[in-house]
């Protein structure tokens, strides 16, 4: 058998060095949501050549699906992996929540692999309609400061370049996946979450209660954002019926809550489905603005 040559060595470790990222950013991913996130265009085959030295390192580990047929496996990063890929500079100022044990993975597996679905759709539409989006503008479970204590921590945090011509327009949006696991009353208590968090305004350190007004330094958001994202809802795990009485819910919610309803005046809010968005995509009339009562529409268009 011949050698292989520098290129190929070299395609083969970047290749590896992609599926460690894509571990990093998104947590756990199946074989098949890797082939997608990375878009090379290589095999199955060719992925699982990268992938066997890196479980053989002990830099990645897997486990199965449950109610998969075959051995379904979703792949995570091992405590090793998730150390030599901490300071990488693709991944400087990401969350740190890392799963790196078989238990903690198979806790997560079902929520954090619909996670990933929702992002492939945004993906998947953005290669198609040539808008500019990597993997890696995706980033789970972003965590921002309340009042008291408190965070607001969204599912993800979307970063969208759509392009038309030579105009592009830079987007990000709160994504929340919802998989019909909590009640729907408190699914719509995280719109007043993003609310608040859009009001908050954090004194500075060192300052009384007492000269706050002199202390504001304006909105928290503004640290982070240019404008405050959109604040989308992702909901499946449940028949269309139930589907859409949770997002009957949260318009009740918009309109009933003062703080949600002004929110909802200066910030694009909807809702769709999992499936609809796997479908059609994204940009397609799938989304139900919950501020105003007009016609489905597309997630750039709320």
């Amino acid at each position: 058998m011949s050698p292989q040559t520098p290129a190929a060595l070299s395609a083969r470790e970047t290749y590896g060095h992609q599926v460690l990222a894509a571990l990093a950013q998104h947590r756990m991913a199946t074989t098949s949501q890797l082939r997608a996130l990375l878009a090379t265009g290589g095999s199955r085959q060719a992925l699982q050549r990268v992938m066997t030295p890196l479980r053989r390192e002990e830099l990645i580990a897997s486990v199965t699906m449950p109610g998969t047929r075959g051995g379904g496996h979703a792949w995570y990063l091992t405590a090793e992996g998730a150390r030599i890929t901490r300071d990488w500079p693709e991944l400087r100022g990401r969350p740190r929540y890392p799963v790196t044990g078989s238990t903690a993975a198979s806790l997560r597996t079902a929520h954090t692999l619909t996670v990933v679905r929702t992002h492939l759709a945004f993906a998947h539409d953005a290669r198609q309609r040539g808008d500019e989006h990597g993997f890696l503008d995706w980033t789970p479970e972003v965590a921002h400061q309340l009042s008291d204590g408190e965070r607001l921590i969204a599912d993800a945090l979307l970063r969208y370049t759509v392009t038309q011509g030579e105009v592009r327009s830079k987007l990000r949006a709160f994504v929340e996946v919802d998989r019909a696991t909590m009640s729907s009353e408190r699914l719509a208590s995280k719109l007043i979450e993003y609310a608040r968090f859009r009001t908050y305004e954090p004194v500075q350190p060192g300052r009384r209660t007492a000269n706050a007004a002199q202390a504001v330094t304006g909105p928290a958001w503004q640290r982070w954002y240019p404008r405050f994202p959109r604040v989308l809802f992702v909901l499946t795990g449940a028949g269309p019926r139930a589907l859409a009485n949770r997002i009957s819910d949260l318009k009740a919610m918009t309109a009933e809550h003062p703080m949600v309803a002004a929110m909802a005046r200066h910030v694009p809010v909807g809702a769709a489905v999992l499936e609809d968005l796997e479908e059609a995509g994204p940009r397609a009339p799938v989304w139900t603005r919950l501020g105003e009562h007009h016609g489905p529409c597309g997630w750039t268009e709320l």
